[in-house]
Order: structure tokens, then C-alpha cells, then sequence
């Protein structure tokens, strides 16, 4: 997990249902209209006549209640209780989290440069931004952080929020880091000036091969979408012809900004997407306009469960034009807009103001009515077995719609791939679970580079990419590697993990050494979405066509 709470590793090998179940409580920022600011209230009588009595409530328990009571503890807590009364991402933001809840989307925040997972209370470095304060002092990955200044963290159930409270801080000021380091007996300690950290949406661009380019995308925040245009401009001047667009894990954001992404691939005119809500003041249609960069050519989006909001207006605009093809699996099915409105004591109330609909006409919500436990559905749809077989998915016949091209699409709970891929679990075993929880591929990777940095530097990212082996003194060296970090060493399980394992090794060796440039190149070749996308790039062209 980043300091920010928001880029939970997305780099990190983890078992794909694990992942699966741990972004969801993630998705509530969803897409938001406006960035900052909020409508005027019109104080009817009605809501003048509640808000006395919530007063009088407040009022006659600060004066007269028998014990000594915090009413500003009880008014958050009413306030939370109301907004449960409402839909799921109707949200509250205390003042004191505001700025906290807000930086992600923001582009860039201060702080030490670390990426962190809090594991059986402990927190592990799963990396250090390359460049940033952490790297140039010497933290690194698989660090144990057992010190905050003054403050003990290990071993107290610290919070992922308290151990970003703790590292975050105003830039230029300097923060004391003791560490455990694997086979050292004593703490090691780092002072650490915190700087500005960039957050970039754009987590990797690059030319799959002459004519195909792919771009990750994890979120919509604020700089996302010139960061896409630059990503874009730099394929199509490398000779694309062809693109994939990834948003596997992107739980939203801005919907504006979705909408000019969207405005990249689609003529002008075209319906991107349309909001309804009660008043006038959210209905909106958005179209298509200026000429965009990559108007004609074969594109497809990649989806899964953790694709929400932003993500399923942009992959819907796709869909619905039929301007290209999504793969993958069935997105989260997130439909409703919300407001942020900043109020007097800098809190933030997000209301949901409208829904939006894609071009045509269908609503992704998925049902969130009494009875429906909405914050498990993607364990439900796992447990159903919708994660390997698309005839484990069942829309309702009265929501089904078309395209522009007539194929028909359904509303009423995420964007249905136009082509399903099935999760593959066949190598998940016990001992490559403790291996991922226990981030000992990450840290092996690290003492590899170590190692090796000069021949790596010298073979250089393209060669490693084709003449790298994960060969059988490397995996042996991994072996015992694992089982001195403490994990148990079983024939049978390792066989069966194998290639995921190779995969691992080789993606984070890469990734330590050239980035982002280097990890996703070699995690993707093995990866069943992307390699599925890959193959029906032709089918883009014909749906183009």
C-alpha cells in the first residue's frame, strides 16, 4: 500500500480473487462531476424544521445528559448513519481526512516515497519510489518499518492509515525510520527528508510490438488525462497502429476526465455518455467534439471486477459506438455521480446527484436495495463461479440494449466483456500464497539486482526480455531463500506454482532495475487478458470496419 492508501501495489503478483476482494472497499470515490465545490442549499421549511430538531437533540445532551459526552463525536456519528440510509457512495469525509481522501486524484503528495503492505502486524516495504528521499537513504524492499521517530509499529495492529499518517509530511521535513532488515540482528536506522512524491495515473505506455501499443490507466485523477494524451502522442509517433487500453483495477475518478479519454477514439458527435438526477442542474449530455488522436484504428479495453465508475463510462462510450472491443471480465457496475461539496468546517459531504447512462441508454448500477449485500458481491460472484464461466452470468432480458451496430449489451450490473476471459487458478497453491504474503519475490528479486547489477546494466532491458531465464540454480537460490524467510518448502506445490513463480522473479528483477518499462513487458506476456486482447486485435479491425 502507498503512502497515499491508494496505489495498493499495483505492481505486487497477488492471487487475482485476494486482489479481487481487496479493492472493492476501495471503489467509493466513483466518478465525481466537479472537482471542488458544491450547490447552495435552499433552506425550505422542511429542512429548516429537521435541522431545529437535530439542534434541540444536540443541544439538550450537551446540557443535560447524565455523563460527560463529545456532541461533536455524536454529530459525525449521526451524520454516517443518515448517509447509510442512502445509496452505497453517498460518503462523508471528516475534516481531518479530507485532505488525505482527496490527494490521490490530486497528482502528486509529500511524503518518503514508499510503497507498504501491513502483514500479520507488520509493515513491509514493497518498494521505494525510484529517485525518491527512502531509495536515496538506502530503504528498501522487504524492510520491515518497526520505527516511526518515537512511535513502536510492529506489533500493535498499527492501521494502514496511522502508518500513513506517521511517514506523510510537509515537504522538507525529515522523519526517523528504524527498520529490521532479513539476517540483521540490529535495527537499522534512516533519516528520511520528505519531498514531493509524483503520482502518476498513467502507471506504463509502451509499443507492444511495431504496430500495437498498450496503455495502463489507474485512475482519473486531475493530470490523468494530459498524461494520456503525452502516452498516446509518443505511441502514435513510434508507429501505432493498433492499441490496448488497460483498466483492470481502475476504481474511477473524474468523470470528465473519463469522458475526454473517450473523446480520443470517438468521431465528433458521438454520444460518450448522459446523466439524469432530480433537478435539472445534473443532466447532462457529453459528446464527442474536436478530432481526436486516435480516431480510426483497432482498439480494446481491458476490464475485470475492480474496473468501476470512470472506468465503465469510458469502456461503455467504447462499447456502445462500437468503436472497439472489451475484454476481460464483467466490470464492478458502478452508475451513480457524485458531488463533492466541501462544507464550513472543510469536511466534504459526496452526494449522489444522477445517474449516468451509456450511449445507449442502459444504467450499469448494480441493485444495492435492502436485502442486497452489496459490499460482497464480488466474493458472491466468485463463489458462483462467474470468474470462470460467462454462463455463470445472468442479465435481466428487460434491460438489454444495443449498440450502434445493433449487438446487444445489458444494464443493471457492470459492462459485460464483449469477449469473456476466465480467471485462471489452476497454479494458486498454499505455499505461493505465503511466498506473495510474505512479499519474498519482491525481496529476492532486490538482492538479485544487487547481485547483478553491472551484467544487467550491460545486457540492458531488451536483451533481458528475450534472454533471461529463470534457470534451475535460480530457482534453487529461490528455494532456500523462501524457506530462510520462513515459508515451508513443498515439492508438490512449488511444481504446480512454477511458472507463476518464474513470472514473478523475472517481472520484479525487471521492474527493480528499468521500472515500470520492465515489469509490465514481461508480466503481460504471461498474462491470459492481455494475451486473449492481443489475438483479437484483427476482430477490433473487423468491428471497425
Amino acid at each position: 500500500m502507498s503512502e497515499n492508501n491508494i496505489k495498493n501495489s499495483n505492481f505486487q503478483i497477488k492471487l487475482p480473487l485476494l486482489l479481487s476482494l481487496a479493492i472493492v472497499a476501495g471503489i467509493f470515490i466513483g466518478a465525481n462531476v466537479f472537482q471542488n465545490g458544491g450547490p447552495g442549499i435552499n433552506n425550505t421549511r422542511g429542512i429548516s424544521k429537521n435541522a431545529k430538531k437535530f439542534r434541540d437533540i444536540i443541544s439538550y445532551i450537551e446540557r443535560y445528559y447524565v455523563d460527560t459526552v463529545n456532541t461533536d463525536e455524536l454529530t459525525e456519528f449521526a451524520i454516517q448513519q443518515m448517509l447509510e440510509k442512502l445509496d452505497p457512495h453517498t460518503t462523508y469525509i471528516p475534516a481531518e481526512d479530507f485532505e488525505y481522501s482527496n490527494s490521490h486524484l490530486q497528482g502528486n503528495f509529500e511524503g518518503v516515497g514508499i510503497e507498504f503492505n501491513v502483514f500479520k502486524d507488520t509493515v513491509y516495504v514493497v518498494s521505494t519510489v525510484a529517485g525518491g528521499p527512502s531509495e536515496q537513504v538506502g530503504i528498501r524492499a522487504g524492510d520491515k518499518i518497526v520505527k516511526v521517530d518515537t512511535n513502536m509499529i510492529a506489533g500493535i495492529n498499527i492501521s494502514r492509515r496511522r502508518v500513513i499518517d506517521l511517514l506523510r509530511g510537509k515537504k522538507g521535513t525529515k522523519v526517523n525510520i528504524g527498520v529490521k532488515r532479513r539476517n540483521e540482528d540490529e535495527l537499522k536506522y534512516f533519516t528520511v527528508k520528505r519531498d514531493e512524491i509524483p503520482e502518476y495515473s498513467i502507471e506504463v505506455s509502451y509499443m507492444i510490438d511495431d504496430k500495437t501499443g498498450y496503455i495502463k490507466i489507474n485512475t482519473f485523477g486531475a493530470k490523468t488525462y494530459d498524461e494520456f494524451e503525452s502516452s498516446l502522442s509518443k505511441l502514435l509517433n513510434k508507429g501505432m497502429k493498433r492499441l490496448i487500453v488497460d483498466l483492470r483495477g481502475n476504481g474511477g475518478g473524474y468523470m470528465h476526465i473519463a469522458t475526454k479519454i473517450a473523446d480520443e477514439f470517438l468521431k465528433d458527435g458521438k454520444l460518450v455518455v448522459y446523466t439524469d438526477g432530480k433537478v435539472d442542474q445534473y443532466d447532462e449530455k457529453l459528446y464527442a467534439t474536436s478530432k481526436g488522436q486516435f480516431e480510426n484504428g483497432p482498439l480494446i479495453v481491458l476490464i475485470d471486477e475492480n474496473s468501476a465508475s470512470a472506468s465503465e463510462i469510458l469502456s461503455g462510450a467504447i462499447q456502445d459506438n462500437d468503436r472497439g472491443l472489451i475484454v476481460g471480465r464483467r466490470s464492478f457496475g458502478k452508475g451513480l455521480v457524485q458531488r463533492p461539496i466541501e462544507l464550513e468546517d472543510k469536511s466534504e459531504l459526496r452526494l449522489t446527484i444522477s445517474r449516468y447512462y451509456t450511449p445507449s441508454g442502459r444504467s450499469i448500477q448494480k441493485p444495492y436495495d435492502d436485502g442486497v449485500d452489496y459490499d460482497v458481491d464480488i466474493t458472491h460472484r466468485y463463489e458462483k463461479g462467474e470468474f470462470f464461466s460467462a454462463d455463470s452470468i445472468h442479465f435481466d432480458k428487460s434491460m438489454k440494449y444495443e449498440t450502434a451496430s445493433g449487438r446487444a449489451v445489458y444494464g443493471g450490473g457492470g459492462i459485460m466483456p464483449d469477449y469473456f476471459v476466465p480467471l485462471d487458478t489452476t497454479y494458486y497453491t498454499k505455499y505461493l500464497s505465503e511466498i506473495f504474503a510474505n512479499n519474498l519475490i519482491v525481496e529476492y528479486a532486490y538482492d538479485y539486482v544487487s547481485d547483478h547489477k553491472a551484467e544487467l546494466e550491460k545486457m540492458g532491458l531488451e536483451n533481458f526480455k528475450k534472454e533471461m531465464y529463470i534457470n534451475q540454480p535460480i530457482l534453487n537460490d529461490f528455494k532456500r531463500f523462501a524457506t530462510a524467510g520462513g515459508v515451508k518448502y513443498n515439492e508438490e506445490q512449488f511444481l504446480k506454482s512454477k511458472t507463476q513463480i518464474e513470472r514473478g522473479i523475472k517481472s520484479w528483477i525487471a521492474r527493480r532495475m528499468w521500472r515500470e518499462e520492465g515489469f509490465y513487458p514481461i508480466y503481460n506476456s504471461e498474462d491470459d487478458i492481455f494475451q486473449n486482447a492481443v489475438e483479437l486485435l484483427d476482430k477490433a479491425a473487423e468491428l471497425e470496419n
